[in-house]
């Protein structure tokens, strides 16, 4: 990794798109919140951190299905839906689920809460750059979660409106086409390294923030540095204070 002080990119940047869930915002404690409801509401006992996981692991299946051509796109909250259904049907739960009651559930995805660090950087980071999210969340969901969470963007991008998820190119392409910037004055925000690869890979310079309690306390995910990323921070502030300092 370059240091701040080091890189003369830096001087070159004017707009930073984030990754949302997970990056910006926590989805692992609502979704434990909302499953403790319902075991509460239903007399359950079911462990909505395992269950959890597994409904993220269906959706990304699904969604690496649309980015291949195995299926045609459908928009995130359908995919989110669908895994539900499909999930509740392998745990032999859709009996003690009505429709309304999966509608509410999958509803959690709008309501996610955001970082202790992420209002406070963002709004620092405003100050200087022109922010967006770049999400491969729906338009209506993104919309929701930032006014849910208060973020303080001065854009909402999403895959949704080019009809493709992230890996995907034309994802990326959505930052240069509405933000009018060329790849190389803009800084992708991320937790999750293939997102980073991706952005890297079309041009943009790259900032990894660790989230290592994306999954819950007790998951390892992947936070260490390498030695492509433009950028490591552990926090949002921390980013700002790199590069407001630049």
């Amino acid at each position: 990794m370059k240091s701040v002080t080091a890189a003369t990119w830096l001087n070159d940047i004017r707009a930073i798109t984030f990754d949302v869930q997970g990056t910006c915002v926590d989805f692992y404690q609502p979704i434990l919140r909302a499953g403790e409801a319902i075991n509460r509401a239903k007399g359950l006992t079911l462990d909505w951190a395992a269950l959890s996981t597994e409904w993220r692991n269906l959706y990304r299946v699904a969604l690496d299905d649309v980015i291949t051509g195995k299926r045609a796109w459908i928009r995130v909250d359908r995919i989110y839906r669908e895994a539900l259904d499909a999930l509740l049907e392998r745990r032999s739960l859709s009996p003690a689920f009505t429709t309304a009651e999966r509608d509410e559930l999958n509803a959690v995805w709008s309501k996610l809460d955001a970082w202790p660090d992420s209002v406070e950087g963002l709004s620092r980071l405003r100050e200087r750059f022109v922010t967006s999210t770049l999400s491969n969340a729906g338009m209506a969901a993104v919309i929701a979660v930032v006014k849910h969470a208060r973020l303080p963007f001065d854009a909402v991008l999403t895959a949704e409106l080019a009809r493709s998820y992230k890996p995907s190119p034309a994802v990326y392409q959505l930052a240069v086409d509405d933000l009018g910037f060329p790849a190389h004055q803009i800084l992708m925000v991320a937790c999750h390294k293939y997102d980073l690869k991706a952005a890297r890979a079309f041009g943009m310079r790259t900032a990894f923030v660790a989230r290592p309690l994306e999954f819950g306390p007790t998951a390892r995910p992947d936070v260490e540095p390498e030695p492509w990323f433009d950028l490591y921070a552990n926090s949002f502030t921390d980013l700002a204070d790199a590069l407001l300092r630049g």
